[in-house]
């Protein structure tokens, strides 16, 4: 606990000074980049403090100047901030909408495009979160999307939900999928706690919608992709 209590407070001390400078200028230029980069630079000091290295493999193979689909497995709340900063280019994120009304945290998350979606909401959010999606895909972002919807609660593989592989097929964006563990450990679900250690992220051969007849066949190459990538306890 004292760990996380360090990185909450180096967190806080670096994000302060830098929304007051970072999030005017975002607004007043449009752009975005230098507060999304100095964000991903705050997290990677924070994983620092804590101790946690991160161990990536894959990552060139991901396609060079093209918006794709990250698609990930999903065991713990350090999952999103191990792999956002090591995806190259910038990328938007499908988002719990409770999530974008924190204080500041919010602001920035709705400057970065960041998609809200409403878990267990109506078929018709779900189809604005993807057509919401679609344009950043058109404007050259990537998406990246942690394909169970919600934290496995063991680290075993969870179904996958159907609207990224929709989006996929609309847009025909390479899929990248990506293998996380390690996190699992380090920040278990429903705990606060964050310990030391390292964290393993696969990127894989990007697929692509359009060599497969159904967004089914799309689903399960995904999957059996992230599941290579896993210990094998974690396959279920």
């Amino acid at each position: 606990m004292i760990v996380s209590l360090v990185v909450f407070v180096v967190i806080v001390a670096l994000s302060l000074p830098s929304a007051v400078v970072f999030i005017p200028l975002a607004i007043l230029t449009g752009n975005v980049e230098p507060l999304y980069w100095v964000g991903c630079s705050i997290t990677r000091v924070g994983f620092f403090v804590a101790g946690i290295r991160i161990h990536l493999e894959g990552r060139q193979s991901v396609p060079a100047g093209q918006a794709c689909i990250f698609m990930a497995n999903h065991v713990s709340n350090l999952d999103p901030p191990a792999l956002i900063p090591r995806i190259p280019g910038r990328t938007s994120v499908f988002m719990k909408r409770s999530l974008m009304k924190i204080p500041i945290l919010g602001i920035c998350f709705r400057l970065g495009e960041f998609i809200p979606v409403e878990r267990g909401g109506s078929v018709h959010g779900a189809q604005e979160s993807v057509a919401a999606a679609r344009k950043v895909i058109e404007s050259g972002v990537h998406i990246t999307t942690f394909v169970e919807g919600t934290r496995s609660p063991d680290g075993h593989m969870l179904p996958f939900k159907k609207g990224p592989f929709y989006l996929a097929m609309q847009t025909g964006a390479p899929c990248i999928p990506v293998s996380i563990h390690g996190t699992e450990t380090l920040m278990a679900k429903g705990k606060f706690g964050i310990k030391p250690g390292t964290v393993q992220i696969v990127f894989h051969a990007p697929l692509h919608p359009a060599d497969f007849a159904t967004r089914e066949e799309l689903s399960e190459a995904v999957r059996a992709a992230i599941a290579s990538g896993l210990p094998e306890w974690m396959r279920a």
